[in-house]
């Protein structure tokens, strides 16, 4: 078994969070850009789930890697949970996230504040050689704020308001957002998934 995990995404914002909180482990993870790797995989599923099993499905099958692979995205409860699973391509694929989140606003503009009800849903998905796969979920729930605020983050932190924090997840430290966002959950959901299937390996 090499001594590196993929992580199947060409974000580098989320590598930078990704590496961050998985840097414990006995394993070098690298990004698929890192890894010499350019594979479109089709999201065609319908959950969270199943785009994120099929991502580290197939370039586990090209590579022979331990490949992990997220879906995330954001669920405004007003919106009928949209974007949901198309959030990184509401709006269309090269829409700023500037836009997207403008977009949202104006769709909210109306809603009361129980109303603007929302969260951040994560899944990541591991695939080992051995065919095996394993996934986790995190999520955390809040608000669409009433306007853009902080510079931190990417995509819709600037809207989305955590009340326990009092602020968005764009005004948070990097350490605050990793401790508590739904990728900072899945990741350390993930990662004592790994540290379990590294234990029973011979």
């Amino acid at each position: 078994m090499k001594k590196q995990i993929i992580f199947a995404t060409k974000n580098q914002h989320k590598m930078i969070e990704i590496k961050e909180i998985l840097s414990d482990l006995p394993y070098k993870v690298v990004s698929m850009e890192e890894a010499g790797i350019d594979i479109d995989v089709v999201e065609d599923g319908h959950t969270f789930e199943e785009n994120a099993i099929k991502k580290a499905k197939e370039i586990a099958e090209k590579t022979g890697d331990i490949v992990l692979a997220d879906d995330s995205g954001l669920e405004v409860d007003y919106m009928n949970g949209e974007p949901g699973i198309y959030s990184a391509r509401f709006g269309g694929e090269t829409t700023t996230y500037d836009i997207k989140n403008q977009m949202i606003l104006d769709r909210l503009k109306n809603a009361k504040e129980k109303e603007r009800s929302a969260r951040f849903v994560c899944v990541i998905a591991a695939a080992f050689p051995d065919g095996e796969v394993r996934h986790v979920r995190g999520t955390i729930e809040g608000y669409i704020a009433d306007e853009a605020k902080g510079i931190g983050g990417f995509g819709y932190d600037p809207i989305f308001y955590v009340p326990e924090e009092g602020c968005t997840t764009a005004e948070m430290t990097a350490e605050k957002k990793n401790a508590i966002s739904h990728r900072g959950q899945a990741l350390r959901r993930m990662k004592d998934a790994l540290k379990a299937y590294f234990e029973v390996q011979p």
